[in-house]
């Protein structure tokens, strides 16, 4: 496997002692929640709704956390953003980023992964 550049494995390998089987479960479960919820955090910013994607928001962030996706200010402001109320086009440029470099991720685990 290669050097992924859109993630790192720093954490995972640390939490599972190096446990290939569990790292690819891991994975697996990255991949199959992240994508159906950054949907949902887009879908809830489109029609307004603060309180459900700040909820999205929140439960991505461990996850981006533990691939090193380094987000923590997107979500941040997202979080921010969920509890004023500003318009979606104060939050807009901060999702275009996490769906690029999620997105970016995804297509990466998915090819180091093999899934």
């Amino acid at each position: 496997m290669t050097m992924p550049t859109h993630y790192d494995l720093y954490q995972l390998e640390d939490m599972s002692g190096g446990d290939k089987e569990f790292m690819k479960s891991v994975v697996e479960a990255f991949l199959s929640e992240i994508p159906p919820d950054l949907e949902s955090m887009e879908l809830a910013i489109n029609n307004d709704n603060h309180k459900m994607a700040y909820q999205f928001a929140h439960k991505m962030k461990p996850n981006l956390e533990m691939f090193g996706i380094d987000l923590i200010r997107e979500i941040s402001a997202m979080e921010r953003w969920a509890d004023s109320a500003k318009p979606t086009s104060a939050i807009r440029p901060q999702l275009d980023t996490i769906i690029e470099l999620t997105n970016n991720a995804i297509v990466e685990m998915r090819k180091d992964w093999k899934m």
